[in-house]
């Protein structure tokens, strides 16, 4: 006889879980007592949106479920931003959710919410605990369903009464994630689509990749001297430096690049989704039926065929697509390969940063100096704002699970990220990229980073406004702003009131020596940008799009 919160942490241990996010909450009391003789690392964060974004993130560069725990209520719709983040970017997590006790159900209890109904739409799978005797069953069902098909989140909620309750359970086994093979006859196909085609590419995103499979495809692509293009915020899954890439299929996408895809006769789409996004608006490719050739490869059947109805599907994961190719190769030099060389030329051009701009401080050299003076294995993290162009534009991805940041576009992903980064790769260099606004909507998270002494580098570009929105603001309604001006603390000051380090950059040549002070600091480290306004986009100012 088990409590159930022994039952559902020997079903975490079971399942080879190492550590979980959480913030405490008397409602799942028993599960923590549980945890205290287990080897599974607690890391308590500060609110709940930031601890299911750290199991986001864990996902995202792991591939195997992050764990979040939260207690009811506000603890609960905290967490909702983290969920979305982990739906839309198709990241295997769980969020654990302390329920009102059984007896006290459907009464509006204290902080009750009926989460089959608040979360469905935000979540793979939404279970709740009935019997202490089926946590083993709920449990591993919970990581079966968030690592299968399209990978995603899941919410299991725990009533107070059923982690309490006593049961005699079977012992918990591993979780086995479906896998869907690539028939023979769909490789042959694929190859014959390729000796036919002209103007191929192929555009990788999505999940369930690895590096390994990452390696594969890239052999792959030197065999048919394949141009690649990395879908939106997925850009670790091609090495950016090597002759085959193409750029990045995302938000300001290089014009050059759009041609080539709508251009296309063939396009090779692996593992993403290819929605709004990468798509420009669904714009690349037309919906329902593209003008290209389209072979769609996802690992859920369910989205093949949904936006783009593809000539060739293929319902198999990334890693198990990319293995069947292992013996196919063309029968001749492909028509195409001087065409993939200047697509690469043409990225390379493109993600040259500019050394002019408005201002003491230019980020283009202060990107050039960190692409010189960062290692390959470096993990970059960043939510979303303009600022983020500085990252996805111009920096070079070398590495696979090089890259956190949600393709959801969620504002405070970057902090929690790059903590749970840093506490997953502590032997690696970790910096998160973060605008004012941005920083401010985790920002207390830095607390947690100098709790674990975890040393990131965290990079403010503070222009005092909510960027993105004053652009648009002033393209649609010029000289009328309201509701984007922001007032801020000094950042540097508080790191430093956290226990952290900071340093204030208000000219371009102050950078180099303010990072490399907050590197030899060891300590959780903020270097914020006193960035001009009008430099809202690495080509335009703020004025010259008041003016059209």
């Amino acid at each position: 006889m088990k409590t159930g919160g022994q039952l559902v942490v020997d079903a975490l241990v079971a399942n080879g879980v190492k550590r979980i996010a959480c913030v405490p909450g008397e409602s799942y009391l028993a599960v923590l007592d549980a945890l205290y003789d287990t080897d599974i690392e607690v890391v308590v964060c500060r609110q709940e949106g930031g601890a299911a974004m750290m199991a986001d993130a864990w996902g995202r560069l792991s591939g195997e479920p992050g764990i979040c725990m939260v207690t009811r209520g506000p603890g609960a719709t905290n967490a909702s931003a983290g969920l979305h983040v982990a739906r839309q970017d198709s990241i295997p997590m769980i969020l654990f959710i302390g329920q009102v006790q059984s007896e006290a159900r459907e009464r509006e209890a204290f902080q009750e919410i009926e989460y089959r109904r608040a979360f469905t739409e935000v979540a793979k799978w939404v279970g709740e605990i009935d019997d202490p005797a089926r946590i083993p069953e709920f449990v591993t069902r919970a990581f079966a369903v968030a690592t299968s098909g399209r990978p995603g989140p899941v919410v299991l909620t725990l009533p107070e009464d059923m982690l309490t309750r006593s049961a005699d359970a079977p012992a918990a086994k591993p979780y086995q994630p479906v896998e869907g093979h690539p028939g023979p006859s769909q490789i042959k196909k694929l190859g014959a689509l390729l000796e036919g085609a002209k103007r191929p590419i192929a555009i990788l995103g999505g999940t369930r990749w690895t590096a390994a499979s990452v390696a594969e495809f890239q052999r792959f692509a030197e065999r048919w001297s394949l141009p690649v293009g990395c879908s939106f915020r997925r850009q670790m899954l091609f090495d950016h430096l090597h002759p085959n890439y193409a750029g990045d299929v995302g938000i300001g996408i290089n014009p050059a690049l759009a041609k080539e895809i709508k251009e296309a006769d063939l396009v090779l789409l692996i593992g993403g989704r290819f929605s709004e996004m990468p798509s420009s608006g669904y714009t690349l490719m037309d919906a329902p039926y593209p003008r290209q050739t389209l072979v769609h490869v996802h690992p859920d059947a369910s989205e093949l065929g949904r936006v783009y109805r593809p000539e060739l599907p293929i319902a198999a994961s990334p890693r198990d697509f990319v293995a069947a190719l292992e013996g196919l190769a063309p029968t001749a030099e492909p028509v195409w390969s001087a065409r993939t060389r200047a697509m690469h030329e043409g990225y390379l051009k493109w993600s040259t940063p500019p050394e002019t701009g408005p201002g003491d401080v230019r980020m283009g050299p202060i990107m050039n100096w960190i692409e010189e003076n960062t290692p390959e294995d470096t993990i970059f993290t960043n939510g979303a704002g303009n600022y983020a162009t500085w990252v996805h534009r111009f920096h070079r991805f070398r590495r696979y699970a090089t890259q956190a940041a949600p393709a959801s576009g969620s504002m405070g992903y970057g902090l929690p990220a790059a903590v749970a980064a840093k506490h997953l790769h502590p032997d690696r260099e970790v910096i998160c990229f973060a605008g004012d606004g941005c920083f401010l909507m985790h920002g207390q998270e830095f607390a947690t980073a100098v709790r674990y002494r975890l040393p990131i580098i965290t990079v403010v570009v503070n222009n005092g406004i909510y960027g993105t929105i004053r652009m648009h603001q002033e393209r649609d309604y010029p000289g009328r702003v309201s509701a984007t001006d922001l007032t801020n603390p000094d950042f540097a000051a508080l790191a430093r009131a956290y226990g952290g380090h900071g340093e204030t950059v208000e000219k371009t040549e102050e950078f180099a020596d303010a990072f490399l002070r907050a590197r030899a600091s060891g300590k959780p480290a903020i270097i914020e940008i006193k960035l001009d306004p009008e430099a809202i986009t690495p080509t335009r100012t703020l004025s010259e799009i008041r003016k059209g």
